[in-house]
């Protein structure tokens, strides 16, 4: 009767014949299949061999020390200089009858601002007017006194008069000089105004500063209250600006007044202004947990304006040194670490894992895997990644 094969008898002969050819085979077919396994397998993704014309694309350099800054940064906002605010107001009750500045201006110290129709400032004129003429007068009878008093023209009492006359003009006409500079006017143009005889009733208030004019309630007709707010004008030295920055509670043990302060604006990006620390918040934040800070800057030129953008850079401890490496020779993996490529012959490169500090200058503190000295790509880094997990050739 006849036997059905199964399927591990089916397969016997075959396996046999597999066996007797792989015994006849030579030694060198055995090396040649190894050698074809073996450039089969991927190399490993952590070292990389470059080709002549890949080497083009990498440029290498060595490991230097460099000095890492170390700053606290913070956003804020460019305002005026409070302190260097003056309100102006007139001397005296008046109203007004001409503005000659408006908001925004730049005005000289002695510049006239406005002008104010007063009635104390022409009785004081007036008083000038009439102290001048009597000082004269009283001046003119001593002088006759002191001629006819020795002839015996003139009795004691008389001449004692007379002196007492010119003495009390004297005091009063000096009482009214220093109540017309009371009103702004000039040693010489009270002289001219007392010698002039002539009452004009119009005051003109002045600047008492050179600066930028930051606030103006100033108009036609309006009474003007010496004192009372508003103030017609509000001139701000612009020299000096503040910066109003906002920084976290734990940057605050750090930040001390007088301690100076670089500060950049969006609206100049290629200047840095100078500046210090003049007042530290004294208050945190609740919701933000962070402290407001001023610092003064100086601007000479008056190129900033209040509420521009802006961000201050503080250094709040020596400089660091550590070894360094361009930031295009750094490249961040997919799982967040930092990595370098190392060479020894500028063809064969190893990939390192480094732990990355400072970013300053487009250069990155490296805290740790590579000492100073050692031979990186600091150029084309990512173009080395590509190739080690196949993302170039």
């Amino acid at each position: 009767m006849n036997k059905r094969l199964t399927p591990m008898s089916a397969v016997a002969p075959a396996l046999l014949l597999a066996l007797g050819m792989a015994a006849c085979s030579k030694p060198d077919d055995k090396a040649a299949s190894a050698a074809s396994a073996a450039s089969a397998a991927p190399s490993a993704p952590d070292v990389v061999r470059l080709s002549d014309a890949q080497k083009q694309s990498i440029k290498v350099g060595q490991v230097a020390l460099r000095q890492f800054a170390v700053t606290t940064q913070a956003p804020g906002t460019i305002d005026f200089n409070e302190n260097a605010e003056v309100q102006v107001f007139s001397p005296y009750q008046g109203r007004i009858i001409t503005q000659f500045v408006h908001l925004g201006d730049l005005v000289t110290k002695g510049q006239p601002l406005f002008t104010v129709e007063s009635a104390d400032y022409i009785q004081a004129e007036s008083t000038l007017i009439a102290a001048a003429a009597v000082f004269k007068q009283t001046t003119s009878a001593l002088a006759r006194a002191k001629d006819l008093y020795p002839l015996k023209g003139m009795s004691q009492n008389d001449y004692e008069q007379a002196v007492a006359n010119q003495q009390t003009a004297e005091g009063a006409l000096k009482a009214a000089q220093k109540t017309m500079q009371i009103f702004g006017k000039t040693p010489v143009e009270v002289d001219r105004i007392a010698a002039a005889r002539h009452v004009d009733d119009v005051l003109i208030v002045r600047s008492p500063i050179s600066g930028r004019v930051t606030a103006s309630n100033a108009a036609p007709g309006l009474l003007e209250l010496p004192g009372n707010p508003p103030a017609p004008y509000i001139i701000a030295d612009t020299s000096t600006v503040w910066m109003l920055a906002n920084v976290t509670e734990v940057e605050i043990p750090k930040l001390t007044v007088g301690q100076p302060v670089t500060v950049s604006v969006t609206a100049y990006p290629d200047r840095l202004f100078k500046g210090v620390i003049t007042a530290l918040g004294a208050a945190i934040d609740p919701n933000t947990h962070r402290a407001t800070i001023r610092s003064q800057i100086n601007d000479p030129k008056h190129e900033l304006r209040p509420g521009m953008l802006a961000n201050f850079v503080i250094s709040t401890a020596a400089p660091l040194t550590s070894p360094s490496v361009p930031m295009n020779g750094v490249v961040r993996e997919g799982d967040g670490t930092m990595s370098v490529w190392v060479t020894n012959d500028g063809r064969q490169f190893t990939r390192r894992t480094v732990k990355i500090g400072l970013q300053q200058d487009d250069y990155d503190q490296v805290l740790d895997g590579l000492q100073g000295g050692e031979t990186v790509a600091i150029d084309g880094a990512i173009f080395l990644s590509n190739i080690a997990f196949g993302g170039a050739s």
